[in-house]
């Protein structure tokens, strides 16, 4: 693997046996709905097996680990609480909500240094007890190539907390805000926008204008061509995708919900770099997250 891989040939997938809806990420997760679904919980079990055959089918190694807790409702979404890097460290992150800390796994920490070059694991975890937070990839939208880590700041997103780790991973952090048509910030980076190897996806108008140049600027000196997603856009989860890299190339997974929403014209210029893999996930969706969230990337190198 080159080691300014943008997308990942092998990912970390968890299926959850008791899904449901987090009642404690509702107060700040507008993306988040009450699943009116009958047995939600047989429904997300079957959205992640399905998901994780179709990315398998496309050539991408899937690592998929059983949820059998209760107490863990939000476990789907595992590239909150860790994330690898080509450098071979693996950080694991302070948790903004009390019961997502719960989903922290020795035995995902301990498979990934088992199977791959991991040099160092980098534990923050603690910090959520002096109210600083970071939820991985969620609040992180990293451009491995240019070394760039794009991050809306939040309640779950510290600025602190952005610095230390972008010390660590020797990135240049780019910390912006963005709200919805309320006015509320925007909770994850990542709900937000998506960098692929050769295109970032948007909402720019949930952005302050006197922001947004600076941000498309960044964009431009990294050879990228910007994908400008509307606020309904966002809402749909269009922002919420990931370029992972299949036997034939690279893809953009994302949910049925999002290639439904996006254009001709958007997914024209795609699928000049990426082939886009719907996923339909519409029960997981109900609790505030979408195809982005659900992988964790693995960008280590094998043993």
């Amino acid at each position: 693997m080159s080691l300014t891989q943008q997308a990942p040939s092998a990912v970390v997938m968890v299926r959850p046996h008791h899904f449901t809806s987090n009642p404690q990420t509702m107060l700040d997760n507008a993306f988040q709905s009450e699943c009116e679904v009958k047995n939600e919980s047989e429904q997300a079990f079957k959205e992640v097996t399905h998901a994780v055959e179709l990315l398998q089918s496309e050539g991408v190694t899937v690592h998929l680990f059983e949820d059998e807790q209760t107490h863990t409702p939000d476990s789907v979404f595992p590239n909150n609480w860790f994330s690898t890097h080509q450098n071979g460290q693996l950080i694991i992150y302070p948790m903004f909500v009390e019961n997502r800390r719960l989903e922290y796994r020795k035995d995902i920490i301990d498979f990934l240094t088992d199977h791959y070059k991991v040099a160092v694991v980098t534990d923050y975890a603690h910090l959520a007890k002096e109210n600083s937070f970071l939820e991985g990839t969620g609040s992180l939208v990293l451009d491995h190539q240019y070394k760039l880590a794009y991050a809306v700041e939040s309640k779950r997103t510290t600025r602190s907390v952005v610095n230390t780790v972008c010390n660590l991973l020797s990135f240049k952090p780019v910390v912006f805000n963005a709200t919805d048509e309320q006015g509320i910030a925007v909770y994850h980076t990542n709900v937000l926008m998506c960098v692929a190897s050769k295109f970032v996806m948007i909402g720019l108008n949930m952005v302050p204008e006197d922001q947004r140049s600076e941000l498309v600027g960044h964009f431009l000196q990294s050879h990228h061509e910007v994908i400008d997603l509307s606020v309904e856009q966002i809402n749909k989860f269009c922002g919420n995708a990931i370029e992972l890299h299949g036997k034939n190339g690279r893809i953009l997974a994302l949910s049925q919900t999002a290639y439904d929403a996006l254009t001709a014209e958007q997914i024209i210029a795609i699928q000049k770099t990426a082939k886009l893999v719907p996923l339909p996930i519409p029960t997981i969706e109900s609790a505030g997250g979408s195809v982005r969230c659900m992988i964790a990337g693995v960008h280590l190198q094998s043993k």
